[in-house]
C-alpha cells in the first residue's frame, strides 16, 4: 500500500516539474523499511528508527524531513499516517562546510588520473577526464554537465538547459577550455551510443549522478586527495567553490571592478541572486592578501 502511496506521490511531483531524484531514493528506502515491518500507514517511531540509521545528524535530519512531507500529504486524505515532528532530532542549525579549495596542481592530477581509468581504448577515460575538466574551467553543477546534450555545444559556448532553477543560459567558454573540449568531441562524435549525452559511458548511455561521484571519489583516493572509503575529503562539488574563488582571485586588484565580476560570476554559475554566489567564496591567502592591502590603504586615508 505504501509502494503504491509512494508512486502516486513521485507522479505528482514529477508532473510539477521536480526532478524528484534524491527523495525518490530515500521515501522507496524508507517504503521498504516500513512494510518489511508490516506496517501500512506511516508511524513516527518507525520514521525515527529509519533516519537514524543514517550515520550523520544532517542525513537523519534530511531524511526525516523527507519523509515528513511525504506523511503530510497523506494525512491530509487519511489521518493515520503520522506526522512526525521536524524537531524530532532537535532544531537544526545550516552549517557551511568548508570548501576545498583545489590547486592547479590538484586539477592537473585529477585529470590526469581519469585519463589513466579503463577499459583501455574506451572512450570512458576521455569522457571523465573532459567531464572534470570541464566543470572546473567553468563551475557548473555536475547535474549540468551530465545533462549537455550534443546539440547544446554551440559556436558561442555551452546552452545550460533547464537548470537547478528551470532557466536556461549560455556559458561562453575560454579559448583553452574550448580546445579540450573539441578535443573530446573529435572522439565523442565518432562514437556509437543509445544517446545524445556530450558524455555517455563506455557502453554508449548516458552518465547517472552516483556513477560520477564513485568515480570521482575512486580517483581522488586513488591520488592522496582523499583517504579511505568512509573518510572526508575534498568533493566534486568543492570544484565549483574553486571556481568562483580563483576568478575572484583574478580580479581582486581591481577594486572598482569587484562588484561587477560577482554579477557576472552570478550570472555564470546560474544563481538567482548574487547572495547565493557569496556561499561559494572562501578566504584564501591571496585574497586575504588584497583585503589587509585595501584596509591599510583605508586607515592611512588613501581611496580604496
Amino acid at each position: 500500500m505504501l509502494s503504491q502511496l509512494l508512486a502516486d506521490y513521485a507522479a505528482l511531483h514529477r508532473a510539477l516539474g521536480f526532478k524528484f531524484r534524491t527523495p525518490d531514493i530515500l521515501l522507496r528506502n524508507f517504503v521498504a523499511f516500513a512494510e518489511q515491518r508490516g506496517e501500512r500507514v506511516i508511524t513516527a517511531a518507525s520514521v525515527q528508527e529509519w533516519a537514524l540509521q543514517a550515520p550523520s545528524p544532517e542525513q537523519r535530519r534530511n531524511r526525516l524531513l523527507t519523509v515528513r512531507r511525504f506523511a503530510l500529504s497523506l494525512h491530509a486524505e487519511d489521518p493515520r499516517h503520522e506526522v512526525p515532528s521536524a524537531d524530532l532530532f532537535g532544531r537544526a542549525s545550516r552549517r557551511r562546510r568548508t570548501p576545498y579549495i583545489y590547486s592547479a596542481e590538484d586539477i592537473r592530477q585529477l585529470i590526469d588520473a581519469a585519463h589513466r581509468l579503463g577499459p583501455i581504448g574506451s572512450i570512458r577515460p576521455l569522457t571523465y577526464a573532459a567531464m572534470f575538466g570541464l566543470i572546473a574551467a567553468t563551475g557548473m553543477r555536475v547535474s549540468e554537465a551530465i545533462a549537455i546534450r550534443l546539440p547544446d555545444v554551440t559556436d558561442d559556448g555551452l546552452i545550460i538547459a533547464q537548470t537547478k532553477l528551470k532557466k536556461s543560459r549560455l556559458l561562453p567558454l575560454h579559448p583553452a577550455t574550448r580546445r579540450a573540449l573539441d578535443g573530446y568531441l573529435a572522439t565523442r562524435l565518432k562514437a556509437a551510443g543509445q544517446s545524445d549525452a556530450l558524455f555517455i559511458s563506455h557502453q554508449g548511455t548516458s552518465l547517472a549522478y552516483p556513477t560520477v561521484i564513485t568515480v570521482f571519489l575512486q580517483i581522488t583516493r586513488s591520488i592522496g586527495l582523499r583517504g579511505a572509503a568512509g573518510s572526508r575529503g575534498p568533493r566534486i562539488h568543492d570544484l565549483r567553490h574553486t571556481f568562483a574563488v580563483r576568478s575572484h582571485e583574478r580580479c581582486a586588484h581591481d577594486t572598482k571592478g569587484v562588484a561587477r565580476h560577482m554579477t557576472a560570476l552570478s550570472t555564470y554559475l546560474g544563481h538567482a541572486h548574487v547572495t547565493d554566489t557569496y556561499w561559494y567564496l572562501q578566504a584564501t591567502p591571496e585574497l586575504m592578501a588584497h583585503m589587509a592591502a585595501a584596509g591599510e590603504t583605508l586607515h592611512r586615508g588613501g581611496p580604496v
